[in-house]
């Protein structure tokens, strides 16, 4: 179902990461923004792993995804952060699809964690009943929240797939769904203490074709993954501006994770492609999960992170390594972009998040 009105489309640093040996950071500059300009960063971030990670007892956080607990060589970035939360004394609920794994991924922070406050819920982005029916548990759970972190993802098969209302499956899950989720559960972290969001990009963003958001016209599984990670960079920094403009109090804050050993690509468009290659007989160009988790915990504990910033590696041109400032996408930058993909999103999810 296409959506857009026919106006040019915004461009980002379109690239399949590594596929023609790109550089992944073309896009180098301004990391933050104040009063609608982006800025340059005041200061390096100092080293950081998640022994750095302040007390979060008596936070309460969601970590959509969070159920890819270590196995055959894998493990997913939102296991990791739920685990690292959970560690430092956070209230923790996973939130996503898959029941039965997301209960041993709590099983085994326990394990991991004895003592730790973690549980599951059931979500999918993919469908606003589900996301409704969530949003009214946490509200029954507690008055609160002071962490989302919008982790899940997918990455596109080899053909395109429709959810059951129509959507573009890789737009619903990556886009569509963190948005109208962090919408619903805006009042709850509008009583939260320091309440933050996290959104999720990649080193690989794309562009927006309002033409074609659903890629009908035009299917790419490595497309359709990547414009939905310029997505997210254009949510997250529309939600700040939308934060600070009306008073909210919730800080935004966007991060990727570098090239993580996580099963988004067995998932996703599988072994049989350049992607898989690469996963399978290139093992030392993927770092573990745990180290790609360490942006987003930074961004989501750090005294230091501040609302309106992007974070990713630190080494090989943010492919790897401890938390550092990450270069913005040109596109990313564009305010009037990111307004209009932010009421889009609303048009097509048929509410106001502001």
């Amino acid at each position: 179902m296409p959506a857009g009105t026919g106006t040019p489309k915004g461009r980002g640093v379109t690239r399949r990461a590594l596929l023609r040996g790109a550089v992944v950071a073309a896009a180098a500059g301004s990391v933050g923004f104040a009063g609608g300009r982006f800025t340059a960063p005041p200061s390096a971030v100092p080293a950081w792993t998640a022994a750095d990670m302040p007390s979060q007892a008596g936070r309460r956080a969601v970590v959509t995804g969070g159920n890819g607990y270590p196995q055959d060589g894998r493990s997913g970035l939102g296991y990791h952060e739920a685990l690292g939360l959970a560690r430092a004394g956070a209230d923790v609920t996973i939130a996503s699809r898959h029941q039965g794994r997301g209960e041993e991924a709590v099983r085994r922070i326990r394990a991991a964690a004895p003592g730790a406050r973690v549980r599951f819920e059931t979500l999918d982005l993919t469908d606003l009943a589900s996301i409704t029916a969530f949003v009214a548990r946490m509200e029954d759970a507690g008055d609160r929240l002071d962490l989302l972190i919008n982790n899940a993802g997918v990455q596109g098969r080899l053909e395109r797939e429709e959810t059951p209302e129509g959507l573009e499956r890789v737009f619903a899950t990556n886009a569509r769904g963190p948005f109208v989720l962090s919408a619903g559960l805006r009042p709850l972290l509008q009583r939260g203490t320091a309440p933050r969001i996290v959104w999720t990009s990649s080193s690989r963003v794309g562009e927006i074709d309002f033409d074609d958001l659903q890629k009908v016209r035009s299917y790419d599984y490595g497309r359709a993954y990547d414009d939905t990670k310029l997505g997210a960079l254009l949510m997250a920094f529309e939600c700040q501006r939308r934060s600070t403009a009306g008073g909210w109090g919730i800080a935004s804050l966007a991060v990727h994770p570098g090239v993580c050993r996580t099963s988004i690509v067995v998932d996703g468009p599988g072994l049989d492609t350049p992607e898989g290659f690469r996963f399978q007989y290139l093992p030392f160009m993927w770092q573990d999960a745990a180290v790609g988790a360490l942006p987003a915990l930074y961004a989501a504990t750090s005294p230091m992170a501040t609302g309106g910033a992007y974070y990713g590696p630190r080494d090989v041109q943010g492919l790897r390594g401890a938390p550092t400032y990450a270069p913005v996408p040109e596109a990313a930058r564009d305010p009037d972009l990111a307004r209009r993909y932010w009421e889009t999103m609303e048009d097509l999810a048929g509410l106001s998040f502001s």
